[in-house]
């Protein structure tokens, strides 16, 4: 059995103060990311589709732009990230030579990949409001899921950092997990337009799918 304690914040706010002393940097994706899309797609590639489901195609792939937002990035942050912190630059191994656990170092990571994608969905709800994809106040929704969203995937990806051998190992469940998902979640066109057994496969092995729905 293992606990976990008030120390699993420690690593969590370590990630934190990176973060911000960046803050510059990142802060630029989760603001253009919707911007381009939304040009390219909601509106560039909307130009020809009147509406899904009675909705315009702009406001259609608005939550699954936030989705997508949340799913990048705590999954690339707990896979590619905490890899190098464990493996390149021993923070994992400094941080247990502390009082704090591995389950600690572990958790801390987890709830900042959560955080991170909260960070994100935030900055990307004044975009979307803007372009008038987005709604008041029902959007305000959006931020516990992106929280509750990025908490899963953190721990997905958390599998597959604890199971790679290599960081170039972490490619496949890019390639394998996160293209399926990022394709057939119900994010660029309704999930109904595929065969059943896609739609079967995706509800049961897609979680993002059912992050699109909630959002």
């Amino acid at each position: 059995m293992f606990g976990l304690s008030y120390r699993l914040l420690k690593p969590w706010r370590r990630n934190i103060v990176t973060f911000v002393k960046t803050w510059k940097l990142n802060f630029v994706p989760p603001f253009l990311e919707p911007i381009l899309y939304l040009l390219a797609l909601g509106f560039g590639l909307g130009g020809f589709i009147e509406s899904v489901d009675g909705v315009p195609y702009a406001k259609f792939i608005a939550p699954a732009l936030v989705s997508i937002s949340v799913m990048t990035a705590s999954f690339f942050e707990c896979t590619y990230t905490s890899f190098v912190r464990m493996y390149y630059l021993k923070t994992f191994d400094a941080m247990i030579a502390t009082p704090i656990s591995i389950e600690e170092v572990i958790a801390g990571e987890l709830f900042w990949g959560a955080t991170r994608s909260t960070i994100y969905a935030t900055i990307m709800l004044p975009v979307l409001l803007a372009f008038g994809v987005v709604e008041m106040p029902s959007s305000l929704l959006i931020i516990p899921f992106a929280f509750l969203g990025g908490l899963l995937f953190s721990c997905i990806a958390m599998c597959f950092t604890a199971l790679s051998p290599t960081i170039d190992a972490l490619s496949y469940p890019n390639f394998l997990f996160i293209t399926p998902m990022f394709l057939f979640s119900g994010t660029f066109f309704p999930m109904t337009v595929l065969p059943e057994a896609i739609q079967y496969v995706a509800l049961a092995i897609l979680p993002l799918a059912h992050i699109v729905i909630i959002n």
